[in-house]
Order: C-alpha cells, then structure tokens, then sequence
C-alpha cells in the first residue's frame, strides 16, 4: 500500500457567507420598533499550513475534496450569524502551491508558513445596518458572498542539504543508512526505493539533513522510470552526491559512463547547474571494486570533481565524506542572504481609480462591467426583491457605474451586464434608476423596475430569429 505522495490534486471550497436578516422590531406599546435584523457570519477560510511532522501528502490523496463550514445567518433582535469554522490543512516543509495551468502560487518552507488557498465568503448585512435617515425601515438584507473554490495542485520538493543520486542498486540506501539513523529499505535489486529517504547527519558542530533519491535511469527526465517523479526532490540541495558503482555486474554500464548519463538527466531536468557535484566511489570492499576505483578516480579529478572512496558495508571512507559535505553545506548556508522579518507594504489605490472597469462587447450586444465591488454587490443582491434591487441600482450610481456607462454610449434600454461572461447578471440601463431612497414605495417594492425592458424584449426577438429554422432554410435556398 503506497505511504508516500508526493504530488496530489487538491479541491478546496471556503464556506459560504450567512444571509442577513430582515426584521423588524415587534414589542406590546413599541408600534416603531425599527429594523432589528443582524448581519451574517463569515465564512471560514481554507488555509495551508506547515508542519515539519508531516511527510507526505497522502491524507489528500485518498481524500481531496475539502469545504469548510459556512458561516450562520443573521437573526432578529439584532444576533449576528456565527462566522464559519477555518479548515487548517497540515502540509510536509516544502510543499509548492501550483494551479491547474502550472502557476506557482505559493512556496511553503519553513515551520508556521500559511497560505489561504480558499477565501471564505462575506456575510451579508442585516437591514438594521442597512438603514439610514431616508431609508428608515429597509425591507431586505444582503445576502452572504459565496465562498471561494478551486482546484490547486500540492507539490512536495523534500528539504534536504544533500542529494544522494545514481543509478538502481548503486548504494544510496546503504550509504544513507550508515551515515545517519534513517533505515531504508536495502535490498539486492533494482528500484529497492521507492520514496525518497531523509536523514540526519551530525559532522562536528554542523548538522545537515541528507536525501536518497530513488535511482535514475536513462530518460528519467522524460519520465522513464522513477527519475521525473522524485527529480524534483533534488531542487533544494545544497550540494549533489554522485553515487557510483564500482562492483557493477552489467557488462554495458561503467562507473564514468554513469556519470555522464545521470548529469545529461539532470541538465535536461533544468535548474541544477549551479549545485556543487561530489563523487562518491561506493562497494570498494569488493576487489574488483577498489581496482576500478583506482582506474579511474585521475579521469574523475581531471573533470574537476572531488572524489571519495568508500563502502558502506565496510563503513571505510565516511568520516571524510561526511565532514566534506558539512563543509560544503556550511559554505552554502553563509552565502545565502539572512532572513528579514515580513513588511507589511500597504498600497494605496490612486485618487482616480474607479475599480471597474465599462466595455462594450459587440458579440453579446451588451456593456459589460467588470470590478470587485460591482461584481460583490451583484452577487449579495436578492432579485425577488424589488427593494433590494432599486438598492443596488443606487450602490452602483454612487461608485459612478452611471457616468461611465454614459461615457461608453449607452443609452436608456440598453442591456448591462456585472460580472464574467461565465456568471453575468444581464439587465437593462434604465437613467432614471439614479432616483434615490425618497422615490421608494412601500417595503420590499421600488416603482422604479415597473418600467417595461425593451432591451429584453430585443434580445429576445433576436435570439427568436436565429432559432427560426425556416427563416434559415430561406436564407441559404436560392431557389
């Protein structure tokens, strides 16, 4: 049964904003008790978080659909909604937030690190907070924002000072074992490993952490063998440790031909060519093994490699390479740029920016109006209420939707669209909706949608043509 995902597809859903409330005030001798309606609750987030005592990502593999709770609708007598429960998701030191396009959209390293993948959404306002000197008794509420879904994909890029790679059965295991307390599995055929193993070595005052990376192969950066699954595991090293075989007992394959084969596997991978290569000559406790060692260690020094000699079975040779490497990763960490603590950079939006913005698409035939607060209102309106909307209708003349529209040409009965292409809400521009809350009539009606919708009527008549299967047998019969 497989007990290490590296790599998994994740769908998050925030929890949806509760509805606000509209109600009003009922007391024996308090005729006027006003609207007492609250507001409701928000939703709860989606958040990823870092936890070094996690390891895989196999909880989201058999489980990757995850929501959290919604926020409570309002209530009379003014009781707000209960804001909705935050989804806390643990993930292993090194995950890489990506979306469905391959976009990185957050690189999670270190102990504590947060990222929101799914904001949740806004709860409505009461109509006890939406009342005003002119708009005394309002009969309706905001509703709550939806709250934010959408599919992520979690990447596990392991945290490791040091990467052992070489070729299926050349020792890595071995080594890593004798070299720290991690107990890989270790065994006489190739692909023994089939996860990435993680140890801890202890050099003098260095302590550095140290990766087996499942053996590479020819083509292993195109996705032959277990190469461009776990080559991802070797992108944070500080240093990579070529381990050969000396003892090999294929004919075809020979220490320095390895070498060539893993580091043109590496350059094709991209991204690891300014990393400090070691070369370890591993199981020269076999005679043969010592004797090729010899051969061709002055080829290996010539190509500028530093090149050690070991067996993990006679345990020869790791007190050299382990202080080695603590050099090298010593050397890496002071060369890095110390951490500063975050900024908190505020941006201000300019004096003229509106945030929207007014377009006219000509397939559609409508003026199409795309920002966060229109969008926002649109989504928290109720349309069975009259109300509600007239309500809209004056949000949106105050942000000054009106003079843009009149500025794009728009004129009296022409179709509007708020929002995506996807998810719009379509109306007709009526001027006259700039009236203000004095035009109201009684609660939950506004006279001013009882006007007729030739814009509709339009759309309709044209969307009636294309259909008319006779209209196009005329068109396109010349006869």
């Amino acid at each position: 049964m497989t007990t290490f995902v590296d790599r998994v597809e994740l769908h998050v859903a925030a929890g949806n904003g509760g509805h606000g409330c509209a109600s009003v005030h009922r007391e024996k001798f308090k005729p006027l008790g006003g609207p007492d309606g609250g507001n409701g609750g928000r939703g709860g987030d989606v958040i990823l978080v870092v936890d070094q005592a996690v390891t895989t990502l196999l909880d989201y593999h058999h489980s990757p659909h995850r929501k959290a709770t919604n926020g409570q609708p309002g209530a009379g007598d003014n009781r707000s909604g209960k804001d909705g429960q935050d989804l806390v998701l643990t993930v292993p030191d090194g995950t890489v937030v990506l979306d469905k396009q391959g976009n990185v959209l957050a690189d999670l390293v270190g102990q504590g690190t947060t990222f929101v993948a799914g904001q949740g959404g806004r709860g409505g306002l009461g109509n006890a907070a939406l009342s005003s000197a002119r708009r005394k008794a309002p009969g309706f509420a905001l509703l709550g924002e939806p709250g934010e879904a959408r599919d992520v994909v979690l990447e596990l890029k392991t945290v490791a000072d040091v990467a052992l790679v070489g070729y299926p059965s050349a020792g890595k295991s071995s080594l890593i074992s004798v070299l720290s307390a991690a107990k890989p599995k270790i065994a006489d055929y190739p692909f023994t490993t089939l996860v990435p193993n993680l140890g801890v070595v202890t050099a003098g005052s260095t302590v550095y952490t140290i990766a087996d990376v499942p053996g590479l192969i020819p083509g292993a950066s195109q996705g032959r063998g277990l190469g461009l699954e776990f080559l991802r595991h070797v992108e944070r090293c500080s240093v990579l440790v070529h381990v050969l075989d000396t003892a090999t007992l294929e004919s075809d394959r020979d220490p320095v031909s390895d070498l060539d084969i893993i580091e043109e596997e590496l350059r094709q991978y991209g991204g690891l060519e300014d990393r400090p290569r070691i070369v370890v000559l591993n199981k020269i406790d076999i005679p043969d093994g010592q004797d090729l060692a010899d051969m061709i260690r002055p080829d290996l020094e010539e190509r500028g490699y530093q090149v050690f000699e070991v067996s993990a079975v006679a345990r020869t040779g790791l007190k050299e390479l382990s202080f080695a490497l603590a050099s090298i990763v010593a050397e890496a960490r002071a060369a890095k740029p110390k951490e500063e603590a975050t900024r908190i950079v505020i941006r201000p939006k300019a004096v003229d920016e509106s945030g929207f913005t007014v377009t006219y698409d000509e397939a559609e035939e409508v003026y199409r109006v795309r920002g966060e607060k229109p969008e926002r209102w649109v989504r928290q309106t109720d349309f069975n209420n009259d109300e509600a909307v007239g309500y809209l209708a004056d949000r949106l003349n105050r942000l000054g939707v009106e003079d843009a529209l009149m500025k794009a040409g728009a004129r009296a009965g022409d179709g509007v669209a708020i929002g995506s292409e996807e998810n719009a809400v379509v109306f007709d521009w009526e001027p006259s909706m700039m009236a203000g809350a004095e035009m109201l009539g009684r609660r939950g009606e506004d006279h001013r949608l009882e006007a007729p919708r030739p814009a509709a009527q339009r759309r309709r008549d044209r969307d009636a043509e294309r259909s008319d299967p006779q209209r196009e047998f005329d068109e396109f019969n010349p006869f």
